[in-house]
């Protein structure tokens, strides 16, 4: 145990004390708040640039519905449509044209948008924004029902859905599915990124190690299966000092932020008491509404258990797929020779996240079940689910099922690697990997 011991502290430190490493470990969190910050800035950006639009209306109905605004100005014109197209074409004059030939209150489809370029969402909800409210306007008048706009206005209701978590206590805490969705698929793909990051680490490190022949001394005084369980878990441990340091830099920011717009968070109490003097909850004086309704949803998760299953699931996952690595690592002599082994094992992972985006619609589906009870996609589907209160007992089958395979193939890849991580100048084969097993 003490040479694994050694093996795991020599992989740490080597790692753990690399600029790239520190410097990706405390700048990372800060990037992410700027990048964030930086899409907001640039979305929040105007084109001042107005782009005309032609538009060709044979009914000559839809003159005073289509409006100019800043980004988009409407041009009325009248002459033969290829005509139009052609000088556009040469002059370049309008962004495009827009080409109504009959009442749209009779054929909604007869209206036609031609441009060079394809045209972008924001032009085409506007205009057909424009369009369906005069079209809805015209088909109520028709009806000859006096009043009946306002009253259809009136009629219009958006239903604010407040969700309400209580425990076996009694407690009760404002839930959100967004936010559960959100903290979901984060987790989600930070163990996706780890195991595919990490679990590469470990191959390179093999591969290298096998390369330079330094494997050959080292095996002269341990074991195969100790230098790769050494080295396995070397590089967990350097994953999950990352990992609480981006979780504890988050925090501070995440603080920071808090002091400038305020903080508090509203149990269910005040959020009723609120409701009854006429206050919405998540007006505050010092805060955003969209801030304080965020942090009235965060506090109904249990960030415990969910950071304590994130840690539990990425070893699990980590170690399943870095044992699968090494082998992969042991079994060629150069980096090159990985790619047709690493295939089949990148995979899985991949499926998982996509089986994870469908579980977030639907966490206690089938898919969603059965993918969080299958070892080489559960550890990043239920993540996708944890924020949604998973029961226990699946939970416990989940991990119960996750270790028993890591032992598995671990048992599997450590024959693997005992046998070729000493063997040069041979390519090697899934066939071969296979007698490898048997011996």
């Amino acid at each position: 145990m003490s040479k694994i011991n050694l093996i795991i502290k020599r992989e740490y430190t080597t790692r753990v004390m690399k600029k790239s490493f520190i410097l990706l470990t405390f700048l990372t969190p800060v990037l992410f708040a700027g990048m964030i910050a930086l899409i907001v800035w640039l979305g929040g950006i105007k084109d001042d640039k107005v782009k005309s639009i032609a538009v060709l209306d044979r009914t000559h109905l839809y003159t005073h519905v289509l409006k100019s605004n800043d980004a988009y100005s409407f041009v009325f014109v009248d002459a033969p449509l290829e005509k139009l197209k052609k000088e556009n074409a040469e002059s370049n004059q309008f962004a495009g044209l827009l080409y109504i030939d009959a009442d749209l209150k009779d054929n909604p489809r007869a209206v036609t948008f031609y441009s060079e370029k394809q045209v972008n969402m924001e032009l085409k909800t506007y205009i057909t924004g424009l369009l369906n409210k005069y079209v809805e306007e015209q088909k109520l008048a028709a009806y000859n029902i006096p009043h009946l706009k306002e009253m259809v206005e009136k009629s219009h209701t958006n239903i604010d859905l407040k969700t309400i978590k209580w425990g076996e206590d009694g407690k009760e805490k404002v839930g959100s599915a967004e936010v559960a969705l959100i903290i979901g698929m984060i987790t989600a793909f930070i163990i996706y990124m780890f195991i595919v990051i990490y679990g590469a680490q470990v191959m390179t490190g093999v591969v290298q190690e096998k390369t330079n022949r330094i494997v050959e001394v080292m095996i002269s005084s341990v074991k195969p299966v100790e230098l790769m369980m050494g080295k396995i878990i070397g590089i967990a441990m350097v994953g999950l000092t990352q990992f609480l340091m981006w979780v504890i830099l988050t925090g501070i920011i995440a603080a920071a932020v808090g002091s400038v717009f305020g903080s508090g968070s509203l149990d269910v109490n005040s959020l009723q008491q609120m409701q009854q003097v006429g206050v919405h909850p998540a007006a505050n004086v010092a805060m955003p509404s969209q801030m304080q309704t965020l942090l009235v949803a965060l506090n109904g998760l249990n960030y415990f258990e969910i950071i304590g299953l994130f840690i539990v699931y990425f070893l699990g996952g980590y170690l399943l797929y870095a044992s699968l690595f090494a082998a992969v690592g042991s079994a060629v002599d150069n980096e090159t020779d990985t790619q047709q082994f690493s295939l089949p094992i990148m995979l899985p992972i991949i499926f998982a996240i996509y089986a994870g985006i469908f579980a977030a619609q639907n966490p206690d589906g089938p898919l969603a079940f059965w993918c969080s009870m299958i070892p080489f996609t559960s550890p990043i589907v239920m993540m996708v689910r944890l924020p949604f209160d998973v029961p226990v007992w699946q939970i416990i089958l989940s991990l119960t099922i996750l270790i028993l395979s890591f032992i598995g193939t671990t048992w599997m890849a450590g024959k693997i690697y005992r046998t070729g991580i000493l063997m040069y100048g041979k390519k090697i084969t899934w066939t071969e990997m296979w007698k490898w097993l048997k011996y």
